[in-house]
């Protein structure tokens, strides 16, 4: 995760440390809890109690924001985004779920900025277009997380419905091919018979 040399002050300089310890988390396999009962590394420090707050609600409710941002993003699997994306999406989510003290736009601005420092020349625009969904359907009362998890229970059915009929068609392929196998046999028995005559 490479930091453009941006100097962060505030509340920006927490959200930078939680971005760190939920990227140190994921890529070392660990919950953020986890992290922080060990050696971390912060690009500047000490640890801010709002960065940590953030990273630790960001960490306890991943499923839920993976499943808000798999919703969203229609293109991009959360697995298939890079990190730095993945986990500012998820650290930007939880603030705008979670933290009432904070307006959403300020939320979507400072996520931006990370992104410009943390992530790729794409990041600001992905970042920024995928919160803004969110946040359109925040506006109207829709409660993103319940629809992410309707989402994702009727993509699961789904699947498993495919996978279901794909099982019975190899059943079916299989038998076909036990039926010719037995007429293929039952033929060559009647041609062995002829030979004999």
């Amino acid at each position: 995760m490479s930091n453009k040399h941006h100097h962060f002050g505030g509340r920006t300089l927490a959200r930078a440390q939680a971005l760190q310890l939920l990227f140190q988390a994921e890529a070392t396999d660990r919950t953020v809890y986890e992290v922080l009962e060990g050696d971390y590394a912060l690009s500047q420090g000490p640890l801010d109690p709002f960065g940590e707050m953030l990273a630790r609600g960001a960490d306890d409710m991943r499923h839920e924001l993976d499943a808000v941002i798999s919703a969203t993003s229609s293109n991009w699997s959360v697995s298939r985004m890079p990190s730095v994306d993945r986990n500012l999406l998820r650290l930007a989510l939880y603030e705008m779920l979670e933290v009432d003290e904070v307006a959403i736009a300020v939320t979507i601005d400072e996520s931006v900025e990370l992104a410009k420092a943390f992530g790729s020349d794409e990041s600001p625009k992905f970042i920024n277009g995928v919160l803004g969904r969110v946040a359109s359907k925040m506006d109207k009362g829709v409660d993103v997380v319940a629809e992410a998890k309707r989402l994702e229970a009727e993509r699961a059915a789904h699947e498993d419905a495919e996978d279901a009929e794909d099982a019975e068609d190899d059943e079916c392929e299989g038998a076909g091919v036990e039926v010719r196998d037995e007429a293929a046999e039952a033929v060559g028995a009647d041609d062995e018979g002829l030979g004999e005559e």
